[in-house]
């Protein structure tokens, strides 16, 4: 059901969502590319992939970047490509995180930016996740941090107004879900992005 919600809100919101959140998505997905030291040869899967702005700043370095994309809003989808008709070697897919359309080990690289807290099942995602990412590949997950009182008072805020919204995590929580499905975290931060935005992000890659 939830997912339903979510589908239809960025349906709506899909037409302006480029602009309206213009400088959020510039700053958060800028901070993970490079966070994220992805090589020209990698094979990435990006969960929750919007209108496609994290692959434009990865095809801007490296044109022939392997790319694959899924949402589950088929109006975010056709912006995204549209954007990119011209590079072959990227695709968009419906699909949710819990359920992804693809290959055991499958991808060299996994991202999910500024989503997680709309998994209705963070842990069944994570594990699709560990699924199709090959032995050893690496997954990066950006996100809000409920450590910050400001995005603890979001989620708290969204919880009442906003049904799409499922929950914000601490930074614990958040590596004790990666855990649990199996994952090492190699490397973890909080970063703020102005005065509201309060965010983590973690790379991890399977356990041995």
């Amino acid at each position: 059901m939830s997912e339903t919600i979510v589908r239809n809100q960025y349906d709506q919101l899909a037409g302006v969502y480029d602009l309206r959140w213009k400088s959020y998505i510039s700053n958060t997905l800028s901070f993970l590319k490079n966070w994220a030291e992805i090589s020209p040869t990698d094979t990435i899967l990006d969960v929750a992939c919007g209108t496609g702005e994290f692959e434009r700043l990865l095809l801007a370095e490296y044109s022939s970047q392997q790319i694959v994309g899924v949402d589950i809003s088929e109006k975010m989808l056709a912006i995204a490509k549209q954007k990119f008709s011209a590079y072959p070697q990227v695709s968009f897919h419906i699909a949710s995180a819990s359920n992804l359309p693809f290959d055991n080990d499958s991808f060299d690289v996994i991202v999910s930016a500024n989503s997680f807290h709309y998994f209705d099942d963070p842990l069944a995602s994570l594990k699709e996740m560990r699924r199709v990412l090959k032995p050893d590949g690496k997954v990066i997950i950006l996100d809000w941090c409920r450590d910050y009182l400001t995005c603890k008072i979001c989620d708290l805020i969204l919880k009442v107004f906003d049904p799409a919204h499922q929950q914000c995590y601490t930074q614990n929580e958040f590596h004790r879900l990666l855990e649990e499905a199996n994952f090492v975290v190699s490397r973890a931060t909080k970063i703020r992005f102005g005065v509201v935005w309060g965010l983590m992000v973690a790379t991890a890659s399977l356990k041995a």
